[in-house]
């Protein structure tokens, strides 16, 4: 539960310019749609999606490293991890239990199944997006498990692009429709007030120094 009079205190320590960027941010969040990597071997992949959903409002990205784990490239993510909740997994059942757990439908992105093609998704349920290893692609545990699949549209000699283009496209397209449409997209005021704490805590020095004084002072 959060303490709104100690969020309200922390707010005085943001400049106006910071506290107008965090409220037109959270504004645009959502977890009506997710995303999922499953063991990328290229580090600059898992970092460029973080950077994507950061980017087009998805709060969450899902990471599996049950053969690869290695740390965020800083440098390509743009500090968007900061941002963006990075919740990672040593397997893709775990993965696959926890997302089925919170109501999304598993959407295996594959250009060799055409269940949906992008442009008729349908936005109107709680999806995560699983990506594959760029060579490999997903894993049969994940296709068998899909609720659907959904293609890109191509139509060059490549059958495929990078994961991280991917990602990009597929979540510009379906964010953009779900802020065009009367679906409730948004995050809730409780989950809200709690990114505001998150965000505050990894943006002010002297965090837990200012916390301290704040209840000393009750």
């Amino acid at each position: 539960m959060i303490d709104l009079d100690l969020l309200e205190y922390l707010k005085t320590y943001l400049t106006e310019n910071r506290k107008n960027r965090f409220e037109t941010v959270l504004s645009q969040r959502t977890r009506h749609f997710t995303v999922a990597t499953e063991d990328v071997y290229q580090l600059h992949n898992t970092s460029a999606v973080i950077r994507s959903c950061d980017v087009f409002g998805v709060q969450d990205i899902h990471v599996v490293e049950e053969i690869n784990s290695k740390r965020i490239d800083r440098e390509i993510a743009m500090g968007a991890q900061k941002w963006v909740d990075v919740h990672r997994y040593n397997s893709i059942s775990d993965c696959i239990k926890s997302i089925k757990a919170q109501g999304y439908q598993v959407v295996a992105t594959t250009p060799h199944e055409a269940d949906h093609k992008l442009r008729d998704f349908d936005i109107t349920k709680k999806s995560c997006f699983f990506f594959g290893r760029e060579t490999e692609g997903l894993s049969d545990a994940v296709i068998e498990q899909a609720d659907c699949f959904l293609k890109i549209p191509m139509v060059g000699f490549t059958e495929s692009l990078n994961i991280s283009v991917s990602a990009a496209i597929i979540l510009q397209y379906v964010t953009s429709q779900l802020r065009a449409s009367e679906i409730d997209w948004q995050l809730s005021k409780d989950a809200q007030d709690e990114k505001w704490l998150d965000w505050i805590k990894k943006t002010i020095k002297s965090y837990d120094d200012i916390v301290n004084h704040f209840y000393e002072q009750q």
